[in-house]
């Protein structure tokens, strides 16, 4: 589904979000940059905007970014070489839930709106929690549904009507972006994810709304 979608996902990404996703990513950097890690996992990567404004911001970082979609991983790397970060991110395809990493290998793990997409979610973050050095943060950023009930109303109505429609004109797959409200309806956000990850053990497990809750940043500790 993804690699049909590679061509145009980034121009609908920052349009359906009204460009917040970089704030978003923004938000996600600097919380990463208190840890100061020389080596990030970003898993799920896709076209690699997470991986590139890490790379950006932390100089001193290097980013392995993988992902199951190769045509994802080929738009990515191509923005890569544009900001001449090829020394520092390297693109690789990957299963979330069956990492080619040693165990503690990362100074941090991040993800960026490919949690709900785990086939199995608690196993997928166990994963990530195996590569990930003790005391190194899991840092994931993901949608959720506003709890104002106005937000909610538009929020709904934008997903199951508006974001198939543009997806269909723009990138010529409306299933894609009906898959989108679904698997966001689906995941359980907030406070229950929270409850998730501390379920697994990870510590000091705090999450953020952002933008009236349309996104929100969680963080855990190995």
């Amino acid at each position: 589904m993804f690699d049909n979608i590679s061509g145009r996902y980034d121009f609908l990404d920052h349009f359906l979000s009204f460009s917040l996703d970089y704030r978003w990513r923004k938000k996600l950097v600097r919380e990463l940059d208190k840890y100061h890690p020389e080596k990030v996992l970003d898993v799920a990567t896709g076209t690699a905007d997470l991986a590139i404004a890490i790379a950006r911001a932390c100089d001193y970082t290097n980013v392995i970014g993988i992902d199951l979609s190769e045509q994802m991983l080929s738009v990515g790397g191509k923005k890569i070489r544009k900001f001449r970060l090829d020394k520092q991110i390297n693109l690789q395809p990957g299963d979330a839930e069956k990492l080619p990493f040693s165990d503690n290998e990362f100074d941090a793990v991040t993800v960026s709106f490919g949690v709900r997409n785990f086939e199995h979610l608690e196993n997928g973050l166990l994963e990530l929690k195996k590569v990930l050095k003790p005391g190194g943060p899991l840092l994931i950023l993901e949608f959720s549904i506003p709890e104002n009930p106005v937000f909610k109303t538009i929020y709904n109505a934008y997903f199951k009507n508006l974001v198939p429609f543009l997806g269909s004109i723009f990138a010529k797959n409306r299933y894609a972006y009906r898959y989108l409200q679904g698997s966001v309806n689906e995941f359980p956000f907030g406070e229950n994810f929270a409850e998730i990850l501390r379920y697994l053990n990870f510590k000091n497990v705090q999450f953020q709304t952002l933008s009236w809750g349309i996104c929100t940043l969680y963080r855990g500790i190995k």
